[in-house]
């Protein structure tokens, strides 16, 4: 007698965006139902009726909890990047706790929760407190968790990798930080969702570093970038606050938020770096030689994206 398995459902947020949509991918490879919870439901879907969109309601609990209703695992990507007039790090703080407690609420198994490396209570830096707040909130809720910690995500629409590969293409010089002696460790976006996915079949309580398998100084990622594509351009120290200033300028000019001081203070306190094992296999380097020809010859805009809730990636 055949018995007819029933796919277990798994909530992704944000599965038509960046690091969501990968996971979503690898789901539904699996044979899982996927659930996306997203502001932009009428972004381009690039997988059909295979993945059901639902906004996420975080003014409104009741709906929020429904979405939820019978996930085997929740895996949240939701963030946003800097503070702007459209966004702030304490409102995607608030609503993420308001997801946490709709997981619960809902009955979820797991949540595989994506952090940042180095995340502190204590750090000045609203990204890193702010992530971390998150992670103690998770751990104290009481459900099975994941927590992930990556650096820098690389891969098709990526922004940090392709954007110093457009200055490299467009600009005169490269200018650092400093001396532009702090490290990352940038880690290929489908093998953090193939840890993400991995992560969502364990209920053992788990924080990892998600890290790739190379490491850079910054300096040496913008020549490493560029000697890939084909352009060498002089790379020069610069003060800290003037080097911000010309990215500040030069994001004005591209009607987008290039760089934020409190970025720069990330980077500079080695925090996109950790001593732990690599958590994914993909090499910055292979991965750039194999899209030299297209890394860098578009920017790619934060903002645009974010008030673009129609366009894909």
């Amino acid at each position: 007698m055949d018995v007819t398995m029933v796919k277990e459902l798994h909530v992704v947020t944000g599965a038509f965006g960046y690091s969501g949509k990968y996971i979503a991918a690898r789901l539904l490879a699996e044979g899982q139902r996927v659930r996306t919870l997203t502001n932009s439901t009428r972004r381009d879907n690039p997988f059909g009726d295979q993945v059901e969109a639902h906004p996420f309601n975080f003014d409104q609990p009741e709906k929020l909890v429904e979405s939820l209703r019978g996930a085997k695992v929740l895996y949240n990507t939701y963030w946003v990047r800097f503070n702007h007039s459209l966004f702030k790090h304490e409102s995607a703080v608030q609503n993420t706790l308001k997801l946490f407690e709709a997981a619960k609420a809902a009955g979820a198994e797991r949540v595989v929760h994506v952090s940042i490396t180095n995340p502190s209570l204590d750090s000045p830096l609203e990204y890193f407190s702010g992530k971390a707040r998150l992670e103690q909130a998770l751990i104290a809720s009481g459900i099975s968790y994941a927590i992930l910690r990556p650096t820098v995500v690389f891969g098709k629409e990526d922004i940090l990798i392709n954007n110093i590969a457009w200055t490299l293409r467009h600009l005169p010089v490269f200018g650092l930080f400093g001396d532009g002696n702090y490290r990352l460790q940038p880690i290929y976006v489908d093998d953090l969702a193939a840890l993400a996915v991995a992560q969502g079949k364990g209920r053992e309580n788990v924080v990892v570093d998600a890290i790739g398998p190379e490491t850079f100084s910054y300096r040496e990622l913008a020549q490493t970038v560029g000697e890939i594509i084909g352009v060498r351009r002089p790379i020069l120290s610069l003060p800290p606050a003037l080097a911000y200033l010309a990215g500040w300028k030069l994001g004005l000019l591209l009607g987008d938020v290039m760089i934020t001081w409190p970025e720069v203070k990330g980077l500079m306190a080695d925090l996109l770096c950790t001593d732990s094992p690599p958590a994914g296999r993909t090499r910055l380097t292979e991965w750039a030689r194999e899209n030299r020809d297209t890394l860098g010859v578009r920017y790619a805009s934060e903002l645009k994206r974010r008030k673009d809730r129609k366009k894909a990636y």
